[in-house]
């Protein structure tokens, strides 16, 4: 009968070297969550930095903007953000602001996407930045949020300023001929069932004198 000792040391040994394996990934993901864990807290104590950070420009926007503008605050275990949705009669314009961290979680990730539908004009939707967890610059990012920030204003603006989206909501005033954006008007006039739109208070006063109006 043949010696199969040899064999089966063999056999052990396939085994051994299965289970050495085994437990050397158990080992090493238990690492890696203990790290991912630690890193984790490093990433909530940047957003208890960023929160006071990048609050004052974000506030300030909603301010400047006040009943146009509706902010959504988002908060998750991996993630920060703050949506403004903003009230125009020319776009919907949605703007996020977000703090994440990459999937090894090594840095702060910044976000900024701006949403306009329809899209007529040449816009910059996207802009990130990265920061490593352990030395955060918050001078940095609140740089990086002002400067976003302005990039949206610049945008906005435009948006308001361009043909395409004006081609629809733009009005004569009467006296003058000039033709402007409805929100431009400098007064308005309901008579005889019409809406008048004035570029100044003085061709409102030219156009109530020559149709014999007397204002209220």
């Amino acid at each position: 009968m043949p010696d199969v000792n040899n064999l089966m040391s063999r056999i052990d040994a396939e085994f051994a070297a299965s289970e050495k394996k085994i437990k050397d990934f158990q080992a090493h993901e238990t690492r890696e969550f203990q790290g991912r864990k630690e890193r984790l807290e490093l990433f909530a104590k940047a957003c208890e930095m960023l929160r006071e950070t990048w609050r004052p420009p974000l506030e300030a926007l909603a301010a400047k903007f006040g009943e146009k503008v509706k902010v959504t605050p988002s908060v998750s275990p991996t993630s920060r953000d703050a949506t403004f949705q903003f009230r125009s009669p020319l776009a919907t314009i949605d703007l996020r602001f977000s703090a994440s961290t990459d999937f090894e979680v090594h840095n702060l990730v910044l976000d900024y996407d701006l949403h306009v539908l329809p899209i007529l004009m040449k816009m910059e939707p996207h802009a990130r930045a990265e920061f490593p967890l352990e030395s955060v610059d918050s001078e940095a990012v609140r740089r990086w949020i002002d400067d976003r920030i302005i990039d949206f204003v610049k945008t906005y603006l435009s948006l308001h300023e361009n043909e395409n989206y004006l081609r629809d909501h733009l009005v004569a005033d009467p006296i003058s001929a000039t033709r402007f954006p409805k929100y431009a008007a400098a007064e308005t006039l309901e008579w005889k069932g019409t809406r008048y739109y004035f570029v100044a208070k003085e061709t409102r006063a030219e156009f109530e004198k020559k149709n014999g109006i007397t204002s209220k």
